[in-house]
């Protein structure tokens, strides 16, 4: 699920020769994630990726009036929303072409009274010159937060950070009957060799009334001096009204009964998903603790499965369409722009002194394990499969809280470094919460891992 940007610094970026990797087998229990998504629509919108001629990319306005009335959904938001978007501008096939394409979130107000909407947190970023792709190590301390590569590592990060970016208000308020642009940002390809750049967003809101949202691409207007200018909310409206599908569309996905081997098309999303939220409480059966393995012994909890890919636990966390455009995906694959809150309340019934590991990694995909365990790579593949900042909260081993954020990097079979590591003495109760939020341009599944030391 790696976006073209991520292709492009991957062939610039990579070897020429790399050792052939061996695969490594680690036999332990993988578990289905406790708890559930959050019953918060998202605003997803991430089809097509590559967007390359003006239209719509996401609409939830009713279809009456509208020149293309199939591509509305009719969906009013009210209360508690995300949107999330991420497209890229490509001017490779018309080099010549080299206009500015703008995304256009349009807002419309159908009552009778003014509508609030309030921006509780707001990023978006580019790729250049916001958050370049560069290369970066394994694992590395973030906790400033200025550590990132790509746009959708960085709106993650704010977003976990309860940020506002800069240039966002706190709230915009919709007169009746009218619309207002909630966002009508910029993708320059100018300056840029190859003519290729990406904008993600990832937007948690409130609205105190019903509203309609739709995505738009526009190309740039001329001034008289041979200048750019962002289109006018009229000329979105007008886009809007009388516009059709942006392109070029993206392949249509396999029906998700026939996903598996080769032909895995899973499709980019274009609809409006359940859930911004998974909280779990990782405890054992009928009770408030989660005993630690025995010594040298781990286990695992799935991190965004998905169907053909849920690594032995039954389950798929991947958010449902409630609604979306025929010829895009079924589900929101890879869970995008949704914050994983996990808890782990760790105890040691071991009887015994233990060292304790947790651990984020990237095996191998499967569905049903061919093996019970893990499968590694060593070394892993060069494809970035997770790239993005992990918070960690505890006790240390002295009893004072800290808070870590790691920016991590894993490629595919990567087998990760410990987030924390725990010293527990017999009967002890240690409590630590892990959350991120699951970046675009990641590739699932991912899992997490609990691993006692052996100390014999």
């Amino acid at each position: 699920m790696l976006n073209i940007l991520s292709y492009l610094f991957l062939a610039q970026a990579a070897p020429d020769v790399a050792p052939p990797p061996q695969e490594i087998f680690i036999p332990q229990q993988t578990k289905p994630l406790n708890g559930h998504l959050d019953p918060v629509p998202v605003f997803n919108s991430n089809n097509p990726e590559v967007v390359q001629s003006e239209g719509i990319l996401l609409s939830t306005f009713p279809p009456q009036g509208k020149r293309v009335p199939s591509a509305h959904l009719n969906f009013p938001f009210q209360g508690r929303f995300d949107l999330f978007s991420h497209h890229i501008a490509r001017a490779i096939e018309t080099p010549n072409d080299l206009r500015t394409l703008y995304l256009g979130v349009i807002v419309y107000n159908p009552s009778d009274f003014p509508a609030t909407i309030k921006i509780l947190q707001a990023a978006s970023y580019v790729s250049q010159p916001d958050a370049p792709f560069i290369k970066l190590p394994p694992i590395q301390s973030n906790n400033p937060g200025n550590i990132y590569a790509g746009p959708g590592d960085r709106v993650t990060d704010d977003v976990l950070r309860g940020k506002r970016q800069s240039g966002w208000p706190a709230q915009l308020i919709i007169p009746p009957k009218q619309s207002r642009m909630l966002m009508n940002h910029p993708i320059p390809v100018r300056t840029l060799t190859p003519p290729l750049n990406g904008r993600s967003t990832l937007l948690r809101l409130y609205s105190d009334s019903p509203v309609y949202l739709a995505n738009l691409a526009m190309f740039a207007k001329p001034n008289p001096d041979g200048s750019e200018r962002a289109p006018t909310l009229e000329e979105w409206q007008n886009l809007l009204e009388n516009g059709d599908f942006a392109g070029p569309r993206e392949p249509a996905p396999n029906p998700p009964d026939h996903l598996a081997g080769a032909a895995e098309i899973y499709g980019r999303v274009a609809g409006v998903a359940i859930g911004s939220r998974w909280q779990a409480q990782l405890t054992n059966s009928h009770s408030s603790d989660l005993s630690i393995p025995e010594s040298g012994q781990a286990f695992s909890y799935g991190l965004s499965t998905l169907l053909a890919g849920k690594m032995g636990t039954g389950q798929s966390q991947t958010a449902k369409l409630v609604e979306r455009y025929p010829g895009t995906a079924y589900e929101a694959h890879g869970n995008y722009g949704i914050e994983y809150d996990i808890s782990l309340p760790l105890i040691n019934n071991t009887g015994k002194p233990q060292t304790i590991n947790v651990l984020f990694q990237t095996p191998i995909k499967e569905d049903e394990l061919s093996k019970p365990g893990l499968r590694f790579l060593s070394p892993p593949e060069a494809s970035v499969f997770f790239r993005g900042t992990v918070r960690v909260r505890y006790n240390n081993d002295n009893g004072l809280p800290k808070t870590q954020y790691w920016h991590l990097v894993q490629q595919r079979g990567q087998m990760g470094e410990p987030l924390v590591q725990l010293k527990m003495s017999p009967g002890q109760r240690r409590l630590v919460k892990v959350d991120f939020i699951y970046p675009p341009d990641a590739t699932p599944p991912q899992m997490l891992t609990i691993q006692t030391l052996d100390t014999r």
